[in-house]
């Protein structure tokens, strides 16, 4: 009869340090939250939004927290943010790459110039920026054995984004990355993992979400809704946990069956 190992209190994060990227708001304060209701330090970082940024910090359950600003499409400032934060809590065990922009670009209705510098901004946040800090941070991870990194993607990787086709490139090179690092990283026990959502109910969508077509919207799933920031959050924090290893490189959707992949 196989040794089964002794089942883990697995969603136990007592003093691991987690850094979430563009944590001011929506799904990245969601997770914040759900990852210190389980014991983690909680590093929320943001950009523009110093004001959200620190009603997220006060959301958080303990005292060891904090909230840290740094524009990630700076390459010296994606370093300087994960240096500090090992610097000041001395590893880090888990990054949450949620930051991103989304800027609507219709190829048949915007000028040239307009489009070019929405492909440069998203690509240079949503993925260059976002490789930077996982580059860092795959350093301290392989200096202390372990580590686990979750990138939030996007449904439109898959489906298309014909309104903002940077935004869907963006995340489907996301994915792509998180495949490829999870070869890379795997036999130095860290563990990459990405997430797909749909449409959640977030601040950015909200235009979207709760306006003319927020029905048909709510209508793609059988759910008759769109997804909560905290149903995203529980996804990540679960794929964070101990006894995910055998999941790495994979892309969950999150979408409540209104997009299923073949």
């Amino acid at each position: 009869m196989d040794d089964f190992p002794k089942e883990k209190p697995y969603m136990n994060f007592k003093d691991k340090v987690v850094l979430i990227t563009g944590a001011a708001q929506g799904i990245g304060r969601a997770t914040a939250v759900r990852f210190a209701e389980h014991g983690a330090r909680v590093i929320v970082h943001y950009n523009n939004n110093r004001e959200q940024a620190e009603k997220t910090l006060a959301l958080l359950n303990g005292g060891q927290h904090a909230a840290i600003r740094a524009d990630i499409t700076d390459a010296e400032q994606s370093r300087e943010l994960v240096d500090n934060v090992v610097r000041d809590y001395g590893r880090l065990d888990a990054l949450i790459n949620n930051a991103a922009i989304f800027e609507l670009h219709q190829i048949a209705t915007i000028g040239y110039d307009e489009w070019r510098k929405a492909w440069q901004d998203t690509i240079n946040t949503n993925l260059i920026g976002t490789a930077n800090v996982t580059f860092c941070a795959a350093q301290q991870m392989i200096k202390q054995g372990s580590g686990r990194i979750i990138n939030v993607s996007s449904r439109g990787a898959f489906r298309g984004e014909p309104d903002a086709p940077a935004y869907g490139a963006s995340k489907a090179g996301l994915n792509a990355m998180s495949q490829s690092l999870a070869q890379a990283l795997a036999p130095h026990n860290v563990f990459v993992y990405a997430v797909a959502p749909g449409f959640v109910d977030t601040e950015r969508v909200a235009w979207k979400v709760h306006g003319p077509d927020g029905e048909a919207i709510s209508n793609q799933s059988p759910l008759k809704r769109v997804a909560r920031p905290d149903e995203v959050a529980q996804t990540i924090l679960f794929l964070a946990s101990e006894g995910t290893d055998f999941l790495t490189g994979c892309i969950v959707d999150i979408n409540g069956a209104s997009y299923l992949r073949s």
